[in-house]
């Protein structure tokens, strides 16, 4: 097991990639806090590693509120003694064209894709420069490198901006032992692309199908994601051989969009 006796804490664990990562990260021998705004899913992905053998910890978070943040956090470290890895994961987002995009919406993406995974790094990296170094991994997307098939234009910026934060990070927090990348998911198939799938399919007039269809024809390897394709790379990033990798943002996405 190659994470034995690591503290992750992962954000966003109660659905989706999110909840693929914690228990992946749970199924080699890390110790977990699964953390979601819906503390119920939470607990469930916290059972499922439970069921595992995993020591794992559900926390109830709004990772767009710094006072959430600082509370989840301090729970982690308060239960397990330390935090080795975060993976800020959780984000929102929605199917419009540009020219429907609205203030809250920009406001309500940029409050968690953006403001809530720069706080928490910054309150992750607290707790690894106390301890002497860790790994710090956002969900990013090819949104955020300008891949044409993005949700809206308002959650490209905000995984741009994960993206530029992980380049900076890396080179400020290098120095304290800290690792800091980003993964950059693909088409993937999760609940809440399936709602924007559906989204997307009735505007075009087509069925959800032909659109899933359309999708995986653009991908060089031919099949979308799921989120065990996403977590895989977490692990990595988590583990021993990438005690050298900082400072990369890393498309899991069969070729789709150049790096």
């Amino acid at each position: 097991m190659i994470l034995e006796a690591k503290v992750v804490l992962v954000t966003g664990a109660g659905a989706g990639i999110g909840e693929g990562i914690a228990l992946a990260m749970a199924r080699e021998g890390a110790q977990l806090a699964a953390a979601d705004i819906d503390a119920e899913a939470a607990a469930r992905t916290a059972e499922k590693a439970a069921a595992m053998g995993a020591k794992s910890l559900a926390i109830g978070a709004d990772c767009g509120d710094l006072q959430s943040i600082d509370a989840m956090v301090a729970r982690t470290v308060g239960e397990f003694g330390r935090l080795d890895v975060i993976v800020n994961n959780a984000g929102v987002t929605r199917y419009a064209t540009i020219m429907d995009l609205t203030e809250a919406d920009w406001d309500r993406i940029h409050r968690l894709n953006a403001k809530g995974v720069f706080f928490c790094l910054q309150r992750a990296a607290r707790e690894m420069i106390r301890q002497g170094g860790g790994r710090i991994i956002a969900i990013a997307s090819i949104s955020g490198r300008g891949y044409a098939g993005t949700s809206n234009a308002a959650y490209a910026a905000s995984k741009g901006a994960v993206i530029a934060l992980t380049k900076i990070a890396a080179q400020q927090l290098g120095r304290h032992n800290i690792n800091v990348n980003a993964i950059c998911p693909g088409v993937t198939r999760t609940a809440l692309g399936a709602r924007n799938a559906a989204a997307r399919a009735a505007a075009r007039g087509v069925s959800v199908e032909e659109l899933y269809r359309e999708q995986e024809r653009q991908i060089p390897i031919g099949r979308a994601n799921t989120p065990e394709d996403i977590a895989a790379m977490a692990v990595f990033l988590a583990s021993p051989g990438a005690r050298n990798i900082t400072g990369q943002a890393f498309n899991v996405d069969g070729g789709l969009v150049p790096s």
